[in-house]
């Protein structure tokens, strides 16, 4: 039996972080591996335009962002499990769509159909159900790793594998990836014996309306929405930029990825330490849309240049893995207690959708003023997401902690004022559903004695 105060992950709690982990990243490469390849090859399709691949590029995110916390709630209902498998089914079949298809319409179907398999809360909410209070963040960030990993995978791996086998090969691939996240979930990821209720990783309705009217956030999903945007805009003509006015061959374009994302991974880290070590995070987040913008100017000036190129790409993708990486961390932080879970699930709406406008826009843009157009719509977007961002307040540093609560402490009416009052404790909900006995506090580590916070927690439970 393993002692349930432990601080180390138990062997299921490694399964279900590790099984849950590669089911997203999986499923993340399916997403992106087409995104680096689908403007040079995809001219071969039937009946392709720029405007339709960049709808082909962009068109996942918008089943996505309409399915994503729909089918969350549905797992709520019905559990986890078959919401997951169900997901992963959909979006095989959405990638067979897209490998038979010799036309550009088939193409975009298929990518509908995948991100019909909206299964990213479910997911989340399953890792709740099997993972401890105290290594759910260590649970967590392995998803968020994965993510992150996967991204990298496919920016390399998509042009590699559609070298070797073609579109449709590509999208094969991706199908096979889904069948073997669905054995994952069949056959490594533990069952859970319990759906259980957990603000800080699921949507709870009754944060909905706090989180819409909450203006920091408002900015941060605009900020995602508008990264994710710029990235599927810059990608409806990067690769022809490359290939056709800086020639350098279509089969060539791995190895530009793979350096920008590796320089790009490591010298974002220590603008992150920099910015929650002396809690810095706002100047961190404007430096890096700055240069968002300035690269995508750079793009619009140097994109017959390959090395001016090259180096403008690298510098994309630091401020791109800086944005990606800090954002979310800002969602948690901004986020008021028992409603990260809620904010989380706005925030990837938002994601999906500036992923869909930005292909649609992108295409769009490209078929009616060509790729320099494209470029300074890109940055006028990121102009756009400067000024709004630069209104921010500095957020709080403050970390989630969800407590499960006794009947009788439930009962306890003073105990969020009390916890209120402790040194370093920005914000505590109480929440006393019989399905859901827990506080949500958000601390400040800096100044917050957790003992003394467990203590009067389990005072109240004790009493």
């Amino acid at each position: 039996m393993h002692d349930k105060h432990s601080e180390r992950m138990s062997a299921t709690e490694r399964r279900a972080a590790v099984g849950l982990a590669l089911v997203f990243a999986f499923r993340m490469l399916g997403m992106f591996m087409v995104l680096p390849v689908l403007a040079t090859y995809g001219q071969a399709l039937d009946g392709a335009t720029p405007a339709l691949i960049g709808l082909a590029i962009g068109a996942y995110g918008l089943t996505q962002a309409i399915l994503q916390i729909p089918f969350g709630a549905l797992s709520d209902r019905i559990g986890r499990r078959p919401v997951i498998i169900g997901g992963l089914l959909i979006f095989a079949v959405g990638a067979a769509v897209a490998a038979c298809s010799h036309s550009i319409w088939g193409v975009i179907a298929g990518r509908i159909l995948q991100g019909a398999g909206a299964i990213s809360a479910a997911v989340m909410a399953l890792l709740s159900d099997l993972t401890r209070e105290q290594n759910r963040t260590k649970a967590m960030a392995t998803i968020g790793m994965s993510i992150g990993v996967s991204f990298a995978v496919a920016m390399v791996g998509g042009p590699l594998l559609t070298r070797a086998f073609g579109l449709s090969g590509l999208f094969w691939t991706t199908v096979g990836l889904a069948l073997v996240g669905l054995l994952l979930v069949l056959f490594v990821v533990p069952v859970s014996s319990r759906a259980m209720q957990h603000r800080e990783s699921s949507v709870a309705r009754q944060a909905l309306g706090a989180t819409l009217r909450n203006p920091d956030l408002l900015r941060l999903n605009l900020g995602i929405g508008v990264l994710h945007a710029v990235l599927m805009s810059s990608f409806v003509v990067l690769p022809l930029a490359m290939a056709e006015r800086a020639g350098l061959p279509k089969e060539e374009h791995w190895w530009v990825y793979l350096t920008a994302l590796v320089v790009g991974f490591f010298a974002m880290v220590p603008f992150i330490i920099y910015g929650e070590k002396k809690r810095q995070m706002k100047r961190v987040l404007l430096g890096a849309v700055a240069i968002l913008a300035l690269c995508e100017l750079f793009f619009y000036v140097f994109y017959a240049h390959l090395i001016a190129l090259i180096v403008s790409i690298i510098i994309f993708f630091t401020a791109f893995n800086l944005l990606e990486a800090s954002l979310p961390s800002l969602v948690s932080k901004v986020a008021p207690a028992g409603g990260k879970g809620t904010a989380m699930g706005i925030y990837s709406t938002s994601q999906f959708l500036g992923s869909a406008a930005g292909g649609i826009l992108g295409g769009w843009l490209f078929q009616h003023g060509g790729l320099s157009i494209v470029f300074l719509g890109c940055a006028a977007l990121c102009v756009v997401w400067l000024v709004v961002a630069a209104t921010m307040r500095e957020p709080p540093y403050v970390t989630s902690l969800r407590m499960p609560l006794t009947p009788a402490a439930a009962k306890d009416k003073g105990l969020a004022e009390r916890l209120m009052a402790l040194p370093g404790v920005a914000d505590a909900i109480v929440v006393t559903n019989s399905d859901e006995m827990a506080v949500y506090i958000k601390i400040d580590t800096k100044q917050v004695d957790r003992a003394a916070l467990e203590q009067l927690v389990n005072s109240a439970s004790a009493a």
